[in-house]
């Protein structure tokens, strides 16, 4: 009986453990369900909320990005109206000047390559928006991996699908922006450079080409001509040997004709005859005396011109040298054009073009006042102008694109800064102006030039002057090197060269003078 009993309870607990199996599975799995139900409705709303917070970024970004174009698109037509209310009241008189600028409007295709430069940027900007894109990206990525160990679902395809469609609305809108701004500058660019050009003309003032060769020195009366002639004309050959300027007593009233291709001799042969008349002690040892006297007075009045020439253009820092050939600029020209008045008209131009450009218009005024510095010195006559500047320039520690701009005005090196093609053109637009130069004024005194350095390049030859308007060439030799006969056969071998060398109107007369002086002081 009590086997029975206890079989039976073992009976009534398998069974009671049995059912409680059976409602645990089934609880178990009613619990199961709703898990991966909440994780199911957990996904979509993280997925969609994924997808909002996408949309809202990418509206934002182009939201920005239409905000920033169109600022820039009204500044750029602001300026642009405001730059053409200023040009067109002149715009219609300078129409027969843009065939001669457009020829150097090549060098401002520069300014293409820095819309190049702001194309790069904008395509940077659009690479950052991207990355912004792909971190986002990453976020979404670690999010369904978290989802997918906790629910054992794979959301890979929606993911990439999503990020593609995201990636290619984006990357279609910038190059959009991108496209549009490039082709109006491109179609602006060509325009704006011309309205430049021609602005900066007009905001200059020009003069016209009035440099010569004959000075006029004014006397009170006729009577001074005879002491300025003196004895024999003894003072008249003592002035013209000391100063190497042709002196013309006519009949011309109350005048005195001084003629000279070097406006520095003319000058100096000017202000000693003024101070001989002045004193009215005139005799050769006096001329001789004065004409040293001016030629020092000259010297630092070249050094006085080159200070108040950098001082009127607010340049600082000039090597003292490089003033003092500014200095010499004044007695200086090229094709009729005095040297000095066109640098300094190269200056300002450039100082206008560089800030209409943005660019640093200190530097590219300096660079323009120096950009003819090589015709200063005389000696290095065979390199190029543009050559010997540069070398200047690099000697007395100027900046290198100032060296590179004074170098490459006329091609001679390549321009490697933005304002060296400034410089060129600003070069041109002073020389091809109307009334700027005058060539055969250039092609007489390089004539004259030419016929003294040939007479200057024999041993013992101490000065030579063209006089006559190129019709003599007188020749002062050193007494202690050259004898009388030597000094015949001398003349006549000048006068040989010349004949097969040099190209000329009418006849030269060669007259070679050999002067000894004996000088004994009374104690």
């Amino acid at each position: 009986m009590e086997i029975v009993e206890i079989l039976g309870y073992v009976f009534a607990v398998i069974a009671g453990i049995a059912i409680g199996v059976v409602v645990g599975r089934f609880l178990l799995r009613n619990l199961l369900k709703q898990q991966e139900v909440a994780a199911q409705s957990k996904v979509k709303k993280i997925l969609k909320d994924a997808e909002n917070n996408a949309e809202i970024l990418k509206k934002n970004k182009l939201l920005e990005a239409k905000e920033k174009f169109l600022q820039m698109k009204a500044e750029h037509e602001q300026e642009v109206n405001a730059k053409n209310n200023n040009i067109n009241q002149r715009e219609n008189t300078m129409k027969q000047k843009e065939q001669s600028v457009n020829q150097r409007m090549e060098n401002f295709n520069k300014k293409e390559q820095d819309l190049d430069k702001q194309k790069g940027i904008l395509e940077k900007q659009t690479e950052l928006t991207i990355k912004k894109q792909e971190e986002v990206e990453v976020l979404k990525n670690q999010h369904l991996t978290q989802l997918e160990t906790i629910a054992g679902l794979s959301a890979e395809e929606a993911k990439n699908q999503l990020v593609e469609n995201l990636k290619e609305v984006a990357r279609t809108q910038a190059m959009i922006q991108i496209k549009d701004i490039v082709d109006e500058a491109k179609l602006t660019a060509s325009k704006e450079a011309k309205k430049v050009v021609i602005q900066t003309i007009q905001r200059t003032a020009t003069e016209a080409a009035i440099e010569n060769s004959v000075s006029i020195f004014h006397i009170e009366s006729d009577e001074i001509k005879g002491r300025v002639i003196g004895r024999e004309g003894r003072n008249i050959r003592a002035l013209e040997a000391a100063t190497g300027i042709e002196i013309i007593v006519d009949d011309t009233p109350e005048a005195i004709i001084l003629s000279g291709f070097d406006p520095v001799r003319r000058e100096i042969a000017r202000l000693a005859l003024h101070r001989l008349v002045t004193d009215g002690r005139i005799h050769p040892a006096r001329i001789e005396e004065i004409v040293a006297k001016t030629k020092k007075q000259i010297e630092d009045e070249i050094v006085e011109i080159g200070e108040r020439t950098v001082i009127d253009l607010g340049i600082h820092g000039l090597h003292p040298e490089l003033i003092r050939m500014v200095g010499r600029m004044r007695y200086r020209s090229s094709y009729g054009q005095n040297l000095l008045h066109h640098s300094r008209e190269v200056a300002n131009f450039c100082a206008t073009m560089a800030a209409e450009l943005g660019l640093n218009a200190k530097m590219a005024k300096r660079a323009g006042l120096l950009h003819d510095i090589g015709k200063v010195p005389d000696d290095n006559p065979e390199l190029p102008h543009a050559i010997l500047g540069m070398q200047l320039a690099e000697k007395y520690k100027e900046h290198p694109e100032i060296c590179n701009a004074i170098g490459a005005h006329h091609d001679e090196i390549e321009m490697t800064s933005m304002i060296s093609p400034i410089i060129q053109a600003c070069d041109a637009i002073s020389g091809a102006r109307p009334g700027a130069r005058r060539e055969v004024v250039e092609s007489y005194i390089k004539r004259l030039k030419d016929l003294e350095e040939l007479a200057l390049s024999y041993p013992g030859v101490e000065k030579t002057f063209a006089i006559q308007a190129g019709r003599e060439l007188r020749v002062i030799v050193e007494s202690e090197r050259i004898t009388d006969a030597q000094a015949e056969l001398l003349a006549a071998d000048i006068s040989t060269r010349i004949q097969t060398e040099m190209t000329y109107p009418g006849q030269i007369k060669v007259t070679v003078i050999r002067e000894t002086r004996s000088v004994a002081f009374a104690k």
